[in-house]
């Protein structure tokens, strides 16, 4: 691997980390050379199974939190810094995709999807930010968004809103710090085969264990996308090749936005 995608002294912080895109791109991270990585999620378990399996190559800090809990993003990163003295890179992949229409949305669900989505992705870049800053040195952050920024399906209205204003914090914070060396950046990810994906498709909307498989026949690569995709260019982002680049929100999908169809 070239030096200019030497990840090997970053400190990296990774939410959601104990399953699909967030759990990939802490492996994605490991195998790209990234030697000391702090992992949160709701899942102490899944923590613990990854934190397992990539001892031996970095070492692994956890803490199982509730992101939409607002005092977690100010100890998450207290706890990283706690154990690795700073933090470096932030790859924001946390967050739900519970369905929401504007007939049968509600208060409850847009606080509950704003409140992990949105409000906690900022509380973060909020903490890392100012560690950066305080410090005087450059990073990077990566956040996970999703193709429904742009738009967005009917039922997803308001899980939609949500990355609309991902994407928009993303530019925000991209655009105020780019003097300080932070780059901020965004993936606005398509339909993935994520493990939350497989439990909303088959158990919550009754679709079935065979849904991926029908879904994928209708879409351009015969599939779904991967977590692992998702990953590769999440680290990328992160590292100095992708430099100077920031403010971007990369459309990761199968179709393409403006193109006929």
């Amino acid at each position: 691997m070239g030096p200019e995608m030497n990840l090997e002294d970053t400190v990296l912080l990774v939410t959601g980390a104990a399953h699909g895109i967030g759990r990939a791109a802490a492996e994605e991270a490991v195998r790209a050379g990234v030697k000391q990585v702090f992992l949160t999620d709701l899942d102490d378990e899944g923590l613990g199974e990854l934190k397992r399996r990539l001892a031996s190559e970095a070492k692994i800090a956890t803490r199982a939190a509730d992101l939409s809990d607002p005092s977690e993003p100010e100890r998450i990163v207290a706890e990283a810094k706690s154990a690795f003295g700073r933090v470096d890179a932030l790859v924001n992949s946390a967050g739900l995709t519970t369905r929401g229409s504007f007939l049968d949305g509600t208060a409850e669900l847009w606080d509950k999807l704003f409140a992990l989505n949105a409000r906690a992705p900022f509380l973060l870049m909020k903490e890392v930010i100012s560690d950066m800053l305080a410090r005087g040195s450059s990073g990077a952050i990566v956040n996970i968004q999703s193709m429904n920024a742009h738009c967005g399906a009917p039922d997803l209205a308001v899980y939609a809103a949500t990355k609309g204003a991902l994407q928009t914090l993303t530019k925000n914070a991209a655009n105020a710090h780019v003097g300080d060396g932070i780059r901020v950046n965004g993936i606005n990810l398509g339909w993935t085969l994520t493990e939350s994906e497989d439990r909303m498709q088959s158990e919550i909307l009754g679709e079935g264990p065979g849904w991926a498989t029908r879904a994928g026949a209708d879409l351009p690569l015969g599939r779904l996308l991967q977590p692992e995709e998702a990953a590769r260019l999440a680290i990328y982002l992160l590292s100095p090749a992708s430099a100077p680049m920031t403010g971007a929100s990369i459309d990761l999908d199968q179709t393409i936005v403006g193109a006929p169809g």
